[in-house]
């Protein structure tokens, strides 16, 4: 089975090396990796080409965003499966994919997530969030459970059925497409293993000013896809309200 790693980035030569080194140590195989850069101007580009082959595409381009990037690398996808590997994220250990593939051999499956930990940025890095996912029901979806979005890896048929994500969303384009992928029905699976150490300081909680444009923008999402305005809210809150626990050192 062969799976497709889509990577977004601009100016991130400092860590886009890390991820891809995580990438292309995978015991799973055949993996498509496919690296879409906007542009950048600090050596990232160099970086990404001095994987050769472990890189099957590069595109540097400007673009309009992550999400217009991610959206560039599915269309050029031609894995089965599909999923992201963000520029300062890297896999937690070389059998991350491994797990992704048996877990889809199910064809009833359409998609997989597993479990995340945020880690603190510099040379000691630390874990400071332990976002263990569980497993979903429609009814934890409306209490503001949400798949942890680095770790979902996604049949490139089910990406074609649910769409693009929408780029006129900045911050929370993942979460509206998340909910169009569970809304819709499709079965998911849950694999009980941290799959990716996600660095800290992404765009969504870089400023106050983001954090409250995240809010909004996820009140949109849900009133986009069919919650009225008290259980768009209601859900806001928990979704909120459920990192918390995630912060708490685990026994």
């Amino acid at each position: 089975m062969k799976i497709s790693v889509v990577t977004a980035v601009f100016n991130r030569v400092a860590t886009v090396s890390d991820s891809l080194r995580s990438s292309v140590a995978q015991r799973h195989g055949p993996v498509e990796r496919i690296v879409i850069d906007g542009g950048s101007t600090d050596g990232t580009v160099a970086a990404v080409q001095g994987f050769g082959e472990g890189v099957a595409v590069l595109v540097s381009e400007p673009d309009r965003g992550i999400y217009d990037a991610l959206n560039k690398g599915v269309a050029l996808a031609t894995g089965e499966v599909v999923g992201f590997l963000h520029a300062d994220d890297v896999f937690n250990d070389d059998e991350a994919l491994t797990r992704v593939a048996a877990a889809v051999a199910d064809p009833s499956v359409a998609a997989v997530y597993g479990d995340l930990v945020y880690v603190s940025r510099g040379e000691r890095p630390h874990v400071v969030r332990d976002w263990r996912a569980g497993s979903y029901s429609a009814a934890k979806l409306r209490h503001g459970w949400m798949p942890p979005h680095p770790t979902l890896y996604v049949r490139r048929a089910v990406f074609e059925s649910v769409g693009r994500f929408d780029t006129t969303l900045r911050i929370a384009a993942d979460y509206d497409w998340m909910l169009r992928l569970l809304l819709a029905g499709h079965r998911v699976a849950h694999i009980p293993a941290v799959q990716v150490r996600m660095r800290t300081g992404g765009v969504s909680n870089r400023s106050v000013g983001n954090v409250l444009r995240k809010s909004g923008e996820d009140f949109l999402a849900l009133r986009r896809n069919g919650f009225g305005a008290v259980a768009a809210a209601t859900t806001l809150t928990a979704k909120n309200l459920r990192k918390l626990p995630q912060l708490l050192p685990r026994g």
